[in-house]
């Protein structure tokens, strides 16, 4: 098989469980580049949680962040494409939410370069990354979003999602896209609009893209590129989908892949 661009996500995928990545992984990537082809990052994480991991890389080229609503030149720190969730729509549906679930725990992710993502006290997470607690509900909206994220403290992420999808029918898309992390996006968005948008100004075709992830919002992804790989620590949805299953994150699955199809020289 004949590649020229490797899509791959960040959390999960290509970066260990301790937030490093690892020499092999390195190695593998720059094989990648020396081969001539393409390394397009693919993260759900907006531009502002995701440049610490493009400087530790080195990574200067394009990327595809918060789930296809941003695409991003990291050489250039500039967006060149910005989609954003209606935030009247947003409110609607977290009202959805509460009416039939209850107590849901809500966040939002801000747009543009430096975006923040506010939380509400009762939102939990465990990234260490820039996030500020609000202290009304009212902050979540006032300014434009790209998405909202929803917990209950009482349903798993699968369940949360399935009854997201159907509260929320029409309204928005819902996503899962890791632990404790179900996202509400604009409609008809996804990895794969991001990365068709990416690869059609790089002139590849889906044929031609191999891409690795290991959650839910990976599978427009995996099913749009002509090969799709998930971790060994993927979840059951994406491994059923998938055309290869390899490694863990921790295990630098994405490299013994790429080791087999761009030997270094």
């Amino acid at each position: 098989m004949t590649f020229r661009l490797v899509a791959t996500d960040l959390d999960g995928t290509l970066i260990h469980d301790d937030h490093t990545i690892s020499a092999r992984t390195r190695t593998a990537l720059a094989a990648v580049r020396a081969a001539g082809a393409h390394h397009v990052i693919v993260t759900g994480r907006a531009v502002s949680w995701s440049r610490a991991v493009f400087a530790d890389l080195g990574y200067d080229g394009l990327a595809v962040c918060s789930q296809g609503a941003q695409v991003y030149h990291a050489g250039e720190d500039r967006l060149l494409t910005s989609v954003t969730l209606d935030r009247q729509v947003a409110q609607l549906a977290m009202e959805k939410l509460k009416a039939d679930l209850g107590p849901v725990a809500m966040a939002v992710s801000r747009a543009g370069l430096d975006g923040e993502v506010v939380v509400e006290p009762s939102y939990r997470y465990v990234l260490a990354l820039p996030v500020r607690t609000a202290e009304d509900r009212a902050e979540l909206w006032a300014e434009p979003i790209l998405k909202a994220y929803v917990q209950h403290p009482g349903l798993g992420d699968d369940e949360l999602a399935a009854r997201a999808r159907q509260i929320c029918d029409g309204l928005v898309d819902v996503t899962h896209a890791g632990p404790g992390i179900v996202e509400l996006l604009p409609p008809g968005l996804g990895k794969s609009v991001g990365l068709s948008l990416v690869a059609r100004r790089l002139g590849v075709k889906a044929a031609e893209t191999i891409a690795f992830g290991d959650m839910p919002n990976d599978l427009s992804m995996l099913r749009w590129a002509g090969y799709g790989v998930a971790m060994a620590n993927a979840h059951p949805d994406l491994r059923a989908i998938a055309d290869e299953v390899t490694g863990t994150n921790d295990e630098d699955g994405v490299a013994a892949v790429l080791e087999r199809l761009f030997p270094a020289m």
